[in-house]
């Protein structure tokens, strides 16, 4: 029995500082992985593409999987982020392996509106897999309850990096921008004694 589950996140941070720099910062989307991911579960990979192990799930208090999934991640020239799946893997269940499917589709773009500067994104996860036989005599409001918690608190999680995580990651960026312009600014003790 095939079923589908999907969830929908939204983002929205208010941001003092100009636009451009966001935008700048936004160009490198490999920073916002950086943010949302765990380093030690993240491989990058050529292509703007990412290798991102979930934390491992569990789902009915009966199965326990790790989904392993594969981003592009990419930007355009006004540092709108985009980010799509184009592979998942689930590692603990071979059986689910082979029956599951998850698309993540992800966008995240910096606007000026009434003198401030905003980063709005959303983020939309569906799931469809075949059940295995012990699952389909469960109440189906049951399992779309747990799964679709399941993808909401996925997204959560994911949020509530971003807005901790990619800030900054943010700041600290822009603080070494900062630095860099003082330093190259400033005359070198070369450059005085020169004088």
């Amino acid at each position: 029995m095939r079923v589908t589950f999907s969830a929908t996140e939204q983002l929205q941070l208010r941001q003092s500082d100009p636009l451009p720099s966001l935008q700048h910062y936004l160009r490198q989307p490999q920073r916002l992985v950086q943010a949302i991911a765990d380093p030690k579960l993240m491989e990058v990979l050529p292509g703007d593409r990412f290798r991102l192990k979930m934390r491992p799930l569990n789902f009915l208090d009966i199965y326990h999987f790790q989904p392993t999934v594969v981003l592009k991640v990419w930007a355009n020239a006004t540092g709108t982020v985009f980010l799509e799946s184009e592979s998942c893997e689930i590692r603990g269940i071979d059986y689910i392996n082979h029956r599951f499917s998850l698309q993540l589709k992800g966008r995240l773009a910096p606007y000026r509106q009434d003198g401030h500067t905003l980063l709005q994104g959303k983020a939309d996860l569906q799931v469809g897999v075949d059940l295995p036989q012990a699952l389909w005599l469960t109440p189906k409001p049951l399992l779309e309850m747990a799964a679709n918690g399941l993808l909401r608190g996925v997204l959560a999680r994911i949020k509530q990096r971003l807005q901790g995580q990619l800030l900054a990651d943010y700041q600290q960026w822009l603080a070494q921008q900062n630095d860099n312009l003082v330093t190259q600014a400033s005359p070198t003790a070369e450059a005085l004694e020169a004088i």
